[in-house]
């Protein structure tokens, strides 16, 4: 597999939503639930470390992520809501309690709108696609942590759908600003499979934590999963 660069996204800067406003949630999200890795175990697999969805300012709440099998999939039973831009699809899993993750730069798309998945479907490949804007370099996908409580999630017209999960249309840019800073959740001291990740100082930076061995690698990073 060919080695990757340790940065894999930039900054989006498209065509702003316009009069978003986004409101405060009303209530936090349950209980951090059992997610796996958005991937096959038994491989191979490189972070580029923990950054905000912007990898600049704001909540941590995204990994960058390239498996050496290069297919991402669902780590949690949910329901699909296919994200649309100009620029084309992307994709987001709303699980139970409030918890969405989100998958950006994947190609190859191979669920639809609504569809109910279970852990280990195969969501598409990793990829540099820029459906909403933002940049990427290397193959990955920019795996990325929401939270829209129950009071949210039932829809509040004051942000237009955007706390309902509609982000259609929504830029890079406001993505991982406006609705980052609303309902975007810190990785920080969540496990995802056998893995917890703690942030670092630096964007793109931090550890991932093996709990049943203890073993700790620095991100950027490769590790078997």
């Amino acid at each position: 597999m060919t080695k990757l660069p340790t940065r894999f996204a930039g900054l989006g800067a498209v065509a702003v939503l316009v009069g978003v406003v986004l409101s405060t949630p009303a209530a936090a999200a349950g209980a951090f639930p059992a997610f796996g890795l958005p991937f096959e175990t038994g491989q191979s697999l490189y972070s580029a470390g923990i950054h905000s969805d912007n990898g600049s300012t704001g909540v941590k709440n995204a990994i960058d992520f390239s498996p050496a099998d290069k297919t991402v999939r669902a780590p949690l039973a949910g329901t699909v809501r296919i994200q649309h831009c100009d620029g084309g699809d992307w994709v987001t899993i709303d699980h139970a309690d409030g918890w969405r993750t989100g998958y950006y730069h994947i190609e190859g798309i191979s669920v639809t709108d609504g569809q109910q998945v279970v852990p280990g479907d195969a969501l598409g490949r990793t990829g540099n696609a820029l459906p909403c804007g933002g940049s990427s370099t290397g193959a990955h996908v920019h795996f990325t942590l929401w939270s829209l409580p129950t009071a949210v999630a039932n829809g509040d017209s004051r942000d237009f759908g955007v706390g309902a999960g509609n982000w259609n249309g929504v830029s890079y840019d406001d993505l991982s600003t406006k609705v980052a800073d609303a309902h975007g959740e810190a990785v920080n001291g969540k496990t995802f499979g056998d893995w917890q990740f703690t942030e670092g100082t630096d964007q793109y930076s931090g550890t991932a934590t093996q709990v049943s061995s203890r073993a700790t690698v620095s991100l950027p990073g490769r590790f078997r999963i």
